[in-house]
Parts: C-alpha cells; structure tokens; sequence
C-alpha cells in the first residue's frame, strides 16, 4: 500500500496561529449541546452559556487537577455552571469556582477564559500572542439580521494556514481558473486600515444544478477581512435583486489543520426581480431558505475546489507574481500584523529554495 506525501516540512512555514478574533461555535449549536469541546489554535478548549446567556469559552483544564471538562471526559454543564468530571467542581461562566461537593470553593481557582464576541448568533473568542488582551474589535455587520434568513453553516477540515485560505480575497485570478467565474473584475484598490482589509469585485457566472443551466449570476461583492479568522463577503445578485452575506472563517486546529466553516444568510426575498426557477409560487420565507441553501451549497463546491490546491501546495513567503495577481503583495504586508515577529517562521536547518 503506498500513501501520498506532501513535502510541507521542508517549506517555509507560517506561523501556526496568527493573533486574532476565530470563530468557536454558533449559538444554536451551543444551546442543542449544551456544552461544546474542540480544538482550537493548538489547545483544548471547552464553550457553553448560562441561563442569562452568557457565553464563556475557557481552556478545557480544571485548576483544581487537571481534569479534561470536555463533554468526552464526562464534563457537563448543569444549571449553567460547568461540572468537572474528576471531583465535580463547578464554574460559572465567568470562570470562577463557585461550588464543590464536599467544601467551601477555593477562591483562587479559576478557568482559563477568552474574551468573546458575539453577533448574529455567531460566537468568536480572541487569540493574543503571548496571551495579551484584543487589540481590535469585530464589527457587526449594519442593519442587523431582521430581515435576513435562519444561518446555514457548511464546514471542513484540512491541512492548511488562515493566511492562505484568506488570501483568496484578493486574489482575483483563481477564481476565474479555479471556480470558472466569468468577467471578473476589481472594483477599486484594496483598502487597509489597522486590521481591517477591504476589497471589491465584480463577476459574472453560470450555475448549473444536475448539468442543466439554472442560473446567470451577474454578482458584485464587498470583502470585509478582520485578521485572518474572519471574513464577511456581502454579495448583491443583480438579475434577481438578491442580497446574501457569507462568512468565510478560519479556525487554526493543531498547527497543521485548519477547520474552515462557511455561514450564509440571505435577505428575506419577498419579489425577485425575475423568476427563480421553481419557486415562483413559494411564500417568501420559504423560497429565502431555499435560496440560501443553494448558495451555500455552490460555495462549498468552490470550497472544495480550493482544498484539493490548500492542503498541497508549498508557501512561497517572496512569489514571482505578475500584472493579474491582484494585490497579493498588499495583502501579505497587511498580514504580518498578526504574527509576534511579523514574519514567516522557517522550520530550523532548513534552507530556503530559489525565490524563497
């Protein structure tokens, strides 16, 4: 049996977790698992919220000894304090102690937090290098979520980097050989202020559901990048007057893998500009969800065409790019920001390739 091998260690390397704001869990789910335990950025870490609502997301390590609270260990949340499985211990969800079985709660013993945000039922918390404290805030998208579709997530895991996976927002080129977009065109230079990195595009496309010719997209799009776990992309469908917001967010796991999970949302659709196929007769908050279940199947679909390239391809920390790239060079400038030393880290004895 022979398996495939991907030269990745003998690359140069980007640092495994770039300072920032990633995404942990939506709301929903949160509240239909009660407690949530994952990966996240080389660590353990453990998410629920209380009655109040208050969600507290914490390295999943009891102070008292050590125990492992995620929900695989036996941990779990009663009446909104989390329980640890060892000597049931209890915490509330600002991370204190705040009960034990069989004594008065040591008032020193406390979880690990990270700060949190929290909007359109979508829970980030920070990472900071060397454990400082946010240094930007995520903005909520404007005009809130009223009148905007139920969130569909679509999610998948591979090895890779948020700082090529976000790439991809300036990036104009690819999506016309990769994902087969027509007419692509930037609109205006790229803009950065601080961590916020702003681009717009324009295109056309075809989609086709079952090999048949469904849709003539004629799209503009907005990128929002806030560091390298977060990107809010608002699309305005022309022909059909369609609105819909997708986040594309970027969770390191282990140093190797990312966990990239797509959420969209569509404004309420009440009187299309023209006829969609088979939903002409359909209320509107059917056809909405409908619609928006279409989307973020398409964008999986180009999701997965970026994957097959993600999980293969060498960084190039100096690439010999040409007119078409786009402003790769102005996003990878806007990028050392997030990293302790702002630059590419080499695994040690490697040497670097020609161009690199």
């Amino acid at each position: 049996m022979t398996t495939d091998r991907y030269e990745h260690d003998a690359a140069p390397a980007l640092h495994p977790f770039p300072e920032g704001w990633y995404f942990v869990a939506g709301r929903a789910a949160l509240e239909r698992q009660t407690l949530i335990g994952k990966a996240w950025l080389g660590a353990r870490i453990v998410a629920w919220s209380d009655p109040g609502g208050a969600v507290c997301v914490a390295r999943a390590v009891c102070p008292h000894l050590g125990a492992d609270l995620g929900p695989e260990a036996g941990g779990r949340v009663r009446d909104g304090r989390l329980v640890c499985p060892f000597h049931g211990y209890e915490y509330d969800a600002a991370g204190r102690c705040v009960a034990t079985p069989y004594a008065p709660p040591p008032e020193a013993a406390r979880l690990t937090r990270y700060e949190t945000r929290e909007f359109e039922g979508l829970v980030f918390a920070w990472h900071g290098t060397g454990g400082r404290a946010p240094q930007w805030e995520l903005p909520a998208p404007e005009g809130g979520a009223a009148d905007w579709s139920a969130p569909e997530f679509w999610s998948v895991r591979f090895r890779g980097h948020p700082q090529e996976t976000t790439e991809n927002s300036v990036d104009l080129a690819h999506l016309r050989h990769v994902h087969g977009y027509d007419a692509v065109s930037g609109v205006g230079p790229v803009e950065v202020e601080g961590a916020r990195l702003t681009s717009r595009f324009d295109f056309k496309r075809t989609q086709k559901i079952a090999g048949v010719r469904v849709f003539a997209w004629d799209v503009s799009a907005v990128t929002h990048v806030h560091g390298l776990g977060y990107s809010l992309v608002e699309v305005r469908e022309h022909s059909i007057g369609m609105d819909t917001r997708l986040w594309v967010l970027a969770t390191p796991v282990d140093g190797e893998r990312v966990e990239l999970t797509l959420v969209s949302r569509i404004r309420r659709m009440e009187r299309p500009r023209r006829p969609v196929v088979g939903m002409r007769f359909l209320p509107p908050g059917l056809r909405t969800r409908l619609m928006n279940r279409i989307v973020i199947a398409a964008q999986g679909r180009d999701v997965m065409q970026d994957v097959a390239i993600w999980g293969r391809k060498r960084y190039r920390p100096r690439p010999f790019l040409c007119r078409s790239d786009g402003e790769i060079g102005t996003y990878r400038r806007y990028c050392e920001q997030f990293y302790p030393d702002g630059r590419v880290r080499r695994p040690a004895g490697v040497e670097p390739a020609p161009g690199e």
